[in-house]
């Protein structure tokens, strides 16, 4: 049995309940009653949602795992058996949610064989929390960051009836994305679409309003599991909801939580390490196959994250062996089970890998990457340079508050979360302050993704067994000095969010390498001094409630700022989306410039000539920049149209406001405006 529950259950229901087991086919099933918009729409993500975790939840019953993180992990595990034999026979997408489906069927009977789940009203509180915040989050919806690139993948897989790995990309003749080669996330977006009946476009909208009470419980569970304490669970949620939605405004990362890269942050991570914990606490094959299952899921979702947890996750063992020797062997065969999947799917894209440009870069990749991010990386020379140690601070006052409570977890030594806090985050500062450290990181994963490990630093979990620390040390004054110090910090130094980065509201450097130096002298203190440190720890209701006064300033500046952010995209009009899909076939090949190509591949199942080299894997096959390049001089001299022909293309698509306004010797089939589609012979 998972330790997620093995504190808090509520009494066990024995009447009816295979009822509890089909609530969710029905509701879908009410749902599509409903207009797909509003109200309704939520209500059709949500069932639909709830439909593909069924499957996982049988199945983690089945092995007498309880809670929320087993039963979404192994749903992806499911759906990625199915989605594997859907590319091997090239079926459409309906074959693997058979597959998901008939895993839940073949679960079903060892599931249901003992008692009902246990549902804790711990549980059930945090996920109204969850959707009381992701409401919110619908208004402030907008396709930000990645979301068109999504977007295409996800509609090929909604659209196509015979699919293979690459028939998902936005180039007919390019090469697969080594961060999305396996579009394991994707194909989960899809069903949604598909058991909903919406259009892919409202998933990827509006589907963080659903994933937020996954995000939310699965991070309670996480903070549960290694504080073995409610209050401190719901403490590590604040910390972590304050942190990525609200202390950057305008919904912060949530907004864009349907996303491959934040549900392996938000949803996956959280899982992992509710799973981890949760081995820890009590060694079982079930919980160590978990977790296995969660470091692949991960590691197809996102690969990079996977190598980013690994070094946090070594840097628990490390400190582990240092402060208290036990749990070292439950410990090391966790990171074992994370490490193989992750070492699996490495190797399984390894001759994709080496095709990027990013990827053991040469000299003049290098150069282009210190052009792209030259506020976040203090260079000293090509083979020898490391990230600003501002970036740890960048988050404002939570992470502030990190890095100055980080030595107190010294009073908790013994316990599993002080280890994690330490070593985690000593692990994160030395692989990204140190130079003869961080480019091998660099040279592996990219600069563009090593820098996501400061993200990765176990930050919610420093604040809330800080909390716990200071309400030993301080009792009742804990409140109003955590009220004073989230005023405080979050007016000083409120967080730096925009892109490209600049320092102007975040920390002081010196805080990071103060924290830095006075966490491994209180890691060399607990490893030499032992029994002789006091431990100073309060569970309760009063860590947390510090916690939540510390976070109520950012709280309050985050819902003061509530609107779409400025980052975001607009999609092809409407009409011309309707006009467009009543021409162009499936897969057709349709040439345009750069920009256009990004928001047509969103639209509709098609193909295109070139998108922005920032949203193109930069791989031999796509050579984005060069496809650029092509479009830009096609645009400006008119033609030649050998070259469109060149791409395959049997389409042309002109932007006249970007493109301006040229005539080509090509039949009309469609014009506005703006846009003028042709048809090339």
């Amino acid at each position: 049995m998972s330790v997620i529950t093995a504190e808090l259950r509520l009494g066990r229901t024995q009447v009816f309940p295979l009822a509890w087991w089909l609530a969710a086919p029905v509701l879908l099933g009410l749902s599509r009653l409903a207009p797909a918009t509003g109200a309704g729409l939520g209500l059709r993500l949500a069932a639909a949602t709830a439909c593909l975790l069924l499957p996982g939840a049988l199945i983690a019953r089945a092995l007498r795992l309880d809670g929320l993180a087993p039963a979404f992990v192994w749903s992806l595990a499911a759906l990625f058996a199915g989605m594997a034999l859907m590319f091997a026979v090239h079926g459409s997408i309906w074959l693997a949610l058979a597959v998901l489906g008939a895993a839940g069927l073949a679960a079903a009977p060892f599931a249901l064989r003992d008692s009902p789940a246990r549902v804790p009203a711990w549980s059930l509180g945090v996920l109204a929390l969850g959707l009381a915040a992701g409401i919110a989050l619908w208004w402030v919806a907008a396709f930000g960051g990645d979301s068109l690139f999504h977007l295409g993948r996800v509609r090929k897989l909604t659209d196509f009836g015979s699919i293979s790995l690459r028939s998902l990309d936005e180039f007919r003749d390019g090469g697969l994305h080594p961060g999305y080669a396996f579009p394991l996330w994707h194909g989960f977006l899809a069903l949604v679409s598909k058991l909903a009946g919406v259009d892919p476009d409202s998933v990827v909208l509006h589907g963080p309003t659903v994933l937020l009470p996954v995000s939310f419980l699965l991070t309670y569970e996480s903070g549960l599991t290694l504080f073995r304490s409610r209050w401190a669970g719901l403490a590590t949620l604040l910390a972590s909801f304050a942190i990525l939605g609200l202390a950057p405004g305008h919904g912060g990362s949530l907004v864009s939580l349907a996303l491959a890269a934040n549900v392996s942050r938000m949803l996956l991570l959280p899982a992992l390490l509710a799973l981890v914990f949760a081995y820890v606490r009590k060694p079982s094959a079930p919980l160590l196959a978990s977790a296995a299952a969660a470091a692949g899921a991960m590691a197809l979702t996102h690969p990079p994250h996977a190598a980013l947890v690994l070094i946090v996750l070594g840097g628990l063992l490390l400190a582990r062996v240092l402060l208290d020797r036990r749990d070292l062997g439950p410990i090391a065969a966790a990171l074992v089970a994370v490490a193989v999947p992750t070492g699996a799917v490495a190797l399984w894209l390894r001759p994709i890998v080496r095709e990027t440009a990013a990827h053991d870069p040469g000299r003049a990749e290098l150069r282009r990457a210190f052009a792209n991010y030259p506020r976040e990386l203090d260079v000293f020379g090509l083979h020898s340079y490391r990230l600003k140690p501002e970036l740890f601070t960048r988050g404002g006052a939570i992470a502030v508050a990190a890095l100055v409570l980080l030595p107190l977890a010294i009073f908790a030594r013994r316990r599993l979360w002080a280890a994690l806090v330490l070593g985690g985050m000593l692990a994160a500062l030395a692989v990204s302050l140190l130079t003869f450290v961080f480019p091998h990181l660099a040279d592996a994963i990219s600069i563009s993704q090593a820098r996501r490990l400061v993200g990765f630093s176990p930050r919610a979990f420093v604040l809330a067994g800080g909390a716990l620390v200071l309400a030993r040390l301080l009792g009742l004054l804990v409140l109003p000095a955590a009220l004073a110090a989230g005023i405080v910090l979050q007016w000083r130094v409120p967080g730096d969010f925009g892109f490209p980065y600049r320092h102007a509201h975040g920390g002081p450097a010196w805080l990071t390498w103060l924290a830095f130096g006075a966490a491994g002298i209180a890691l060399l203190a607990g490893a030499l001094a032992g029994r002789r440190l006091p431990q100073l720890e309060r569970d309760g209701s009063l860590a947390t409630a510090a916690v939540a006064l510390f976070v109520l300033p950012v709280a309050i500046h985050g819902y003061s700022a509530w609107s779409a952010p400025r980052t975001s995209f607009a999609p092809l009009p409407p009409k011309l989306v309707r006009a467009l899909k009543e021409r162009l076939p499936q897969r057709a090949v349709v040439f345009t410039d750069p920009q256009t190509g990004y928001q047509l591949v969103a639209s509709l199942p098609v193909y295109v000539n070139s998108t922005p080299t920032v949203h193109s894997s930069s791989t031999r096959a796509n050579h984005p920049t060069r496809r650029a390049r092509d479009a830009a001089r096609f645009f400006q001299d008119g033609g030649p149209l050998s070259l469109v022909r060149s791409y395959g293309a049997g389409w042309l698509l002109v932007d006249r406001m970007r493109d301006g306004d040229k005539r080509f010797p090509l039949p009309r089939a469609y014009a506005d405006r703006r846009y003028v589609l042709y048809r090339v012979r």
